[in-house]
């Protein structure tokens, strides 16, 4: 994987999250064709959605991200354009220097948590227990993700709230795009939601697409209130 310098990042840590917590509801997406994802960013732009996940998920990923990250840079200005599916920190400094805002990781390393800290990256872990969101925390971590939220349900948000009230947890599979569903993750206490293959079903239509986007944006901004 090449490293594109002229592409490091400039967006902060701090100022990613809190751009997140305003923007809560973020797109996982994955799709080999370039001109593909490029209509599914626009469709989601055009929708209200200003925090995109692409993820780490084929052999050509980073050659499409890379495209991607200029695209957007070039389309979606007041888009973040972050990684997710890291393991190591091999490939989350790749995804880095070519521009990604942020890094997702299904499970927890400390390496990954130092190469994010080195270069001031925000960095969601893949956690599920206390234990492993305690840890996640003291490595770094600003938000964590859990999943798969749909096994445990909103109630098990609101019980790690408990012992952990200030932590902030995004949730990602078992998350539908529907205002009942994402009444209940926000009720719960989430800060932010993922969403993959559900909330791209039949998005062959992409104005209709983004349409359904803009009405759980517009809806997420009630319940957040």
């Amino acid at each position: 994987m090449p490293f594109d310098t002229d592409n490091a990042p400039q967006i902060a840590s701090k100022e990613v999250l809190s751009r997140v917590l305003q923007a809560p509801v973020v797109p996982v997406f994955y799709h080999a064709d370039v001109q593909h994802a490029q209509n599914i960013i626009s469709a989601c732009y055009a929708g209200g959605i200003r925090v995109f996940e692409f993820t780490n998920r084929g052999d050509n990923a980073f050659e499409v991200f890379s495209k991607l990250r200029t695209y957007v840079r070039d389309n979606c200005p007041d888009m973040l354009l972050g990684i997710g599916t890291i393991y190591n920190a091999k490939d989350a400094e790749a995804f880095i220097l070519a521009g990604a805002d942020f890094v997702v990781q299904p499970i927890t390393t400390a390496d990954v948590a130092a190469i994010c800290r080195h270069y001031d990256i925000a960095w969601v872990p893949g956690v599920m227990t206390l234990n492993e969101i305690f840890h996640a925390t003291r490595l770094g971590a600003g938000m964590v993700k859990i999943f798969p939220a749909g096994v445990l349900g909103p109630d098990y948000i609101k019980a790690v709230h408990g012992p952990m009230p200030k932590v902030k947890i995004m949730v990602t599979g078992g998350v539908e795009p529907t205002t009942e569903s994402l009444g209940a993750w926000f009720g719960a206490g989430v800060s932010a939601v993922g969403m993959g293959s559900q909330l791209f079903k039949d998005s062959s239509d992409l104005e209709a697409l983004g349409q359904r986007i803009a009405e759980l944006m517009a809806f997420v901004d009630t319940v957040k209130k």
